[in-house]
């Protein structure tokens, strides 16, 4: 299945697919509000504001594999997130990021390396996927802030407008 046409679901329960940004400059990052870098939230948003209208957009999956650090349900993450870190960005369903029943999109982002060479599993929270309009992925390990440079450029450098 060609990356763009996985099926995702919105945290309201809306359909849609990668192919809804195709022309866009996408950050996939797994969230949890209870997590030591949900403040990786507030430099997301700036993202989010800095890029968007350039054909940039962050998506976040919120994902609750990581000692429990997403515990809540819809409704709250999206007040969390909104009331915490004032997040427009838009917000995925609930998603497994790794295992048997990982989400299709990650069966194909754990196959991407990041700066040392390494691919496989999700290691923690706020792990970051920069996918380009030509569908490249760059990945960027979950301590890796996301307005790093090594970032930026890769936004900047795929940015269609």
């Amino acid at each position: 299945m060609n990356l763009r046409d996985i099926p995702l679901t919105t945290i309201d329960g809306e359909s849609t697919t990668l192919a809804a940004h195709a022309d866009e400059v996408v950050l996939v990052v797994n969230v949890a509000s209870k997590c030591g870098l949900s403040p990786q939230y507030e430099t997301l948003e700036a993202l989010q504001a800095r890029y968007q209208d350039r054909g940039f957009t962050v998506l976040g999956f919120p994902c609750n594999q990581f000692l429990g650090q997403e515990p809540g349900n819809a409704e709250e993450i999206k007040e969390f997130c909104s009331l915490t870190y004032g997040v427009t960005f838009p917000l995925m369903e609930k998603t497994k990021v790794n295992g048997r029943h990982k989400h299709p999109l990650y069966e194909i982002l754990h196959e991407v390396r990041d700066a040392d060479g390494k691919k496989g599993r999700v290691k923690w929270n706020f792990e970051k996927f920069v996918i380009a309009p030509d569908d490249s992925i760059s990945r960027f390990r979950p301590t890796v802030v996301p307005d790093d440079p090594a970032i930026i450029s890769v936004i900047e450098t795929a940015l269609p407008r």
